[in-house]
């Protein structure tokens, strides 16, 4: 009798809380994983896929990326999501905000998230949700409504906006964040967003653990300060300066008021995106011990693991924070390997060279920030796993359990019966070069370029659909957006 839309045979199945990896079969029906077990028969399936001993991920939740910052959201939404398929990331969740870049407005997001919606509709290859960032007050006010009305759990502030442009310096942050007259974008405004976001959980009690506020940790003052400092000495240049230009340190700071005021404003639910450094790092273990009422969250980016100011491949590499000396990079390891990381992701963001690189193109003050880069997010993190002694079972909880439980999304993040039919085939021996050519990405470069990466993905599945195989993107898009919490 056929009970099985698919079946995927001779896996070896990683899970998040196992540290066996045991050979079974998978078998699908109406897009969720029905049964996990050896021998089912071939006959009990329409379709049936050898997996030839791969090993099966749960599909990847990247829980960072930002559709629609450098390119029409629209476009960025078709192309960026076959680079998710491409990397076995199979849920994407992008942040929003109003101002320049992403929609180019300011004003309500009861009016601007409609919008993004409809931008997005029927053009990505994965699933996909939205952070939002609360930039004005009235925004705050909105809170309520977004998680009632569009499934909106996760927020977002941007530290470093108040005084400080998202490529370096600004005289003019009302005109570029677009907010009203008189608001100003500042630590004042960052404790009302908590406060905002608290009055939400308290308002939604049987969703609170699924609210939740990420913060972009650098400092202002700090980095303005050590820009001019940096551009005056003129000993440094490329991604060395620009490191140099956003130090450290100015992560610790604001790791630190972030925490204090996480506690001050009794929000337990806190997210510290992609910390870069030791003393980003260190910071934020320190902040953990110091608010143990506060339930922290810390992300690295896959970007930060795998390169460095030496080996990403010039101005391409700018990214906030920025790639760091090896050294940091060691560091982030450590505390990986440690369990002191929560997850893993992208910040992925297409910034085409036309608008990537300013004249001149080596100056790294004039680029733009960010780059692409979720393609290799579970390939790169599988493959250079094994020699930092990360168990691949950790791999699946940094890039897909943790993350979906941290963002509700309660149909994702493991391979087990009754959960969306999301998984990456992986082979782990298969070893390959990173060239740009070959990403599904609009973004023409990539600061991994020449990179070997250990591990590569083989297959995607999306909700059961075959949407990755043989080096190629298939099908139409069929990903869906989540309006979270999703419900099994």
């Amino acid at each position: 009798m056929t009970e099985l839309d698919l079946l995927i045979k001779n896996v070896r199945l990683v899970k998040h809380d196992a540290a066996d990896i045991p050979t079974t079969d998978i078998g699908v029906k109406d897009g969720k994983f029905h049964r996990i077990a050896p021998g089912i028969a071939a006959s009990e399936a329409r379709e049936v896929v050898d997996g030839k001993g791969l090993l099966a991920f749960p599909g990847v939740v990247d829980a960072h990326q930002h559709w629609g910052i450098y390119n029409p959201l629209s476009d960025d939404t078709a192309s960026e999501s076959r680079a998710c398929a491409q990397g076995g990331v199979t849920t994407a969740i992008t942040y929003m905000r109003t101002g320049q870049y992403y929609m180019n407005r300011g004003g309500s997001y009861n009016e601007v998230f409609p919008l993004v919606l409809q931008g997005a509709e029927g053009r990505s290859h994965v699933d996909y949700a939205f952070h939002l960032a609360p930039m004005q007050k009235s925004h705050i006010e909105e809170i309520p409504e977004l998680i009632a009305r569009f499934g909106v759990t996760s927020f977002k502030i941007f530290m470093f906006y108040g005084s400080h442009g998202l490529h370096g310096r600004s005289e003019d942050q009302g005109s570029f964040l677009m907010t009203p007259p008189g608001e100003r974008y500042d630590l004042a405004h960052f404790e009302f967003v908590m406060r905002g976001v608290q009055a939400a959980r308290q308002a939604y009690p049987e969703l609170a653990e699924e609210i939740s506020l990420s913060l972009h940790c650098e400092t202002a003052e700090i980095m303005t300060a050590y820009t001019k400092l940096v551009e005056e000495e003129g000993r440094l240049d490329g991604l060395a300066a620009y490191s140099a230009s956003r130090p450290p340190h100015s992560e610790g700071l604001a790791v630190t008021i972030a925490s204090y005021l996480a506690a001050e404003t009794e929000l337990p639910n806190i997210n510290l995106l992609h910390l870069s450094s030791r003393k980003a790092i260190e910071a934020a273990m320190l902040m953990a011990k110091t608010f143990p009422q506060v339930n922290f969250r810390r992300e690295v980016t896959i970007g930060h693991l795998l390169a460095n100011i030496e080996t990403a491949s010039g101005v391409g590499g700018k990214v906030n924070p920025p790639l760091r000396p090896q050294s940091d990079v060691d560091a982030l390891w450590e505390h990986l390997v440690a369990g002191n990381v929560s997850w893993v992701v992208s910040d992925h963001a297409c910034c085409k060279e036309e608008k990537k690189f300013g004249d001149p193109k080596s100056d790294v003050f004039q680029a733009k920030s960010g780059f692409g880069g979720t393609e290799y997010l579970l390939p790169g993190l599988a493959g250079a796993a094994p020699s930092h002694g990360l168990p691949l079972q950790k791999v699946a909880e940094l890039t897909a359990w943790a993350p979906a439980q941290r963002f509700g999304l309660r149909t994702k993040g493991q391979i087990a019966e009754g959960y969306d039919a999301d998984l990456a085939l992986v082979d782990p021996a298969r070893s390959w070069t990173v060239d740009a050519a070959d990403s599904e990405s609009a973004q023409e470069y990539t600061p991994l370029q020449g990179l070997e990466i250990g591990a590569s993905v083989e297959s995607t599945f999306l909700r059961g659909q075959r949407i990755y195989a043989d080096r190629k993107v298939t099908g139409d898009p069929q990903g869906r957006y989540l309006s979270r919490p999703t419900s099994r």
